[in-house]
């Protein structure tokens, strides 16, 4: 029991740092995503896609996907003005460790092993835009697609920032399960240009 003692201390405090510096992350992030409705905006699409796919009337689908248009932009644009304002977050508040668990002061413990959150959100806008625009004039259904999934891999980094790598892919699977969107987006542009890119759950599907 002696033996036991010393360890049960360390795990303790442990844990007491890892959730202090949890509740720090998310009340930064919470801070800067509470200025705009891009949370709302993400279920608005999420809804209207599902909508538009499980519409028979080709004439009635094109209208929900006309509709949710002024959505997408919308969404692009506030996510962008997140991105710039979280980019004067200082270096340090910004560094996300990359080790599959959360460990207290890890991003300061191991440098090496971390990312900037504010250079991956900025990827993160560049690729929301990016399946706005749809350039490749992509089907509306693709264009879809290809912005849920930029979306669900934006969602993967705020889970991520705030808990660890592991953590961030339970908890999107668990949005991509309760969304509904069980068909994967084919393609995302920001995927190889994010760090752990391979761990994302979002991949083609034939």
């Amino acid at each position: 029991m002696e033996l036991l003692f010393p360890f049960l201390v360390m795990a303790v405090g442990v844990f007491f740092l890892k959730s202090r510096d949890e509740r720090g992350r998310i009340a930064l992030l919470g801070q800067h995503l509470s200025q705009y409705q891009i949370e709302k905006l993400m279920e608005t699409l999420t809804e209207g896609y599902l909508r538009a796919l499980g519409e028979n009337d080709p004439e009635r689908r094109a209208q929900v996907w006309n509709l949710l248009a002024s959505s997408e932009e919308k969404l692009s644009d506030q996510f962008n003005r997140f991105a710039d304002g979280f980019a004067k977050v200082d270096a340090l508040q910004a560094r996300v460790s990359t080790l599959p668990i959360a460990l207290p002061y890890a991003d300061k413990l191991f440098p090496a092993a971390t990312f900037d959150a504010r250079k991956v959100f900025a990827i993160h806008a560049q690729g929301i835009l990016q399946a706005v625009q749809n350039s490749q004039n992509r089907s509306p259904r693709d264009k879809a697609y290809t912005l849920s999934a930029e979306l669900f891999l934006m969602q993967h980094t705020c889970h991520w920032f705030c808990k660890s790598r592991t953590v961030g892919v339970l908890l999107t699977l668990i949005d991509l399960l309760r969304s509904g969107c069980y068909g994967y987006p084919p393609y995302s542009p920001g995927l190889s240009s994010l760090p752990g890119g391979h761990c994302y759950p979002l991949r083609s599907s034939p």
